[in-house]
């Protein structure tokens, strides 16, 4: 059997990999060849092409690097035709998977879509394309499920694949000094305008190690030019669930990472700043109340957002200041075993995987 992956983001790499590893361990002769990231071929993957040449954010950045993506989109149309897959299995990424789960229809290549794109919130017309082609949408939150059922599309409600990523609970010790995590994202211009604000505010919590879980996407010559002047601040790539484990608090850039730091028991202000043409036409488009995934799963606002204007270093100084009460932490945790109820039992990977050679 062969399988053909695409995942255009660090978030999908993780996924990808761990159901490139309950694949194999179902069908070991089955080939993989993928777009992904490290993890995707440390699975078993070949990875043709990285994620690290596919991120580009928001309206502004993508419509500059048009020229890029259309060419992205030829060279794989042209290594799935050469490749001759039984099935493409899309993870995430729909402004590039989508495009390319039309053409393999059109193909008649079996679509199975993993990790259902927040059309949701946005953009709900594109549940059209997806009706027509996709064969099989696996969803990772309950809520997915309904929308997609009240749509006629064939779904399957499959569970959270981070409960089966993240470590085990534990004995968790909290760092001496005590740090605060910073996660800043994976991509160039999200961190530009994110981490100064949480740098300068790290002046204010001088008794406190910052550590930044930086992005393996990202070069560490480039992050320290942003981290020189701040003496309490620390960059590490590579441990960041023992970052956000051992940190007494995080600040998170809103995304996965939220919802990985609410299922590791840490308390958390999720923030985000994008360039203001994306954010204004985002605001005209966006259908749901939150931006972060733990609190549009539980729907209602557990976690504090900053968001565009709202990010800035007295409004994170506040938020940091009100997450060292001992009042939040006992209120988030409350909060936080509400949500590992919602999203179910561990073995969504496995469950996917099963889905895909069931079908094939």
């Amino acid at each position: 059997m062969k399988l053909y992956c695409i995942a255009g983001e660090a978030s999908g790499d993780l996924h990808g990999s761990n159901l490139i590893k309950a694949l194999r361990h179902r069908a070991p002769e089955v080939q993989i060849r993928a777009w992904g990231g490290d993890l995707m071929s440390e699975a078993g993957a070949e990875v043709v092409k990285h994620y690290r040449e596919l991120a580009f954010m928001g309206f502004v950045e993508v419509v500059k690097n048009l020229r890029t993506i259309f060419r992205n989109l030829e060279l794989c149309k042209n290594d799935i035709r050469a490749f001759q897959p039984d099935v493409l299995v899309l993870i995430d990424y729909p402004g590039f998977n989508l495009r390319i789960a039309r053409w393999a229809k059109a193909q008649g290549i079996r679509v199975v879509y993993y990790i259902s794109p927040q059309i949701w919130a946005w953009h709900t017309s594109r549940v059209k394309q997806i009706r027509r082609d996709v064969d099989e949408m696996l969803v990772i939150l309950p809520f997915e499920a309904d929308f997609y059922k009240k749509h006629q599309v064939n779904v399957h409600f499959v569970g959270h694949p981070l409960l089966d990523a993240l470590p085990e609970d534990g004995d968790v010790q909290k760092s001496e000094p005590p740090s605060i995590a910073l996660l800043p994202g994976s991509r160039r211009q999200e961190v530009s305008r994110m981490l100064p604000t949480m740098l300068e505010a790290s002046k204010y919590f001088p008794e406190y190690q910052f550590i930044i879980a930086a992005s393996a996407a990202l070069p560490m010559e480039w992050l320290e030019t942003f981290t020189a002047a701040y003496p309490n601040v620390r960059l590490e790539q590579g441990r960041t669930y023992d970052i956000i484990r051992a940190a007494r608090l995080a600040v998170v850039k809103s995304g996965t990472s939220t919802l990985e730091t609410a299922l590791l028991g840490t308390p958390e202000v999720v923030v985000y700043a994008g360039s203001p043409v994306s954010y204004a036409i985002a605001r005209r488009l966006i259908q749901v109340k939150y931006i972060s995934l733990v609190n549009l799963i539980l729907d209602r606002p557990l976690v504090q957002e900053l968001i565009q204007q709202d990010l800035n270093v007295e409004n994170l100084r506040t938020a940091i200041s009100d997450l060292l009460k001992k009042e939040t932490q006992a209120h988030l945790q409350e909060g936080y075993k509400a949500l590992r109820m919602v999203l179910g039992e561990k073995g969504a990977s496995g469950r996917a995987a099963d889905i895909i050679l069931q079908q094939a």
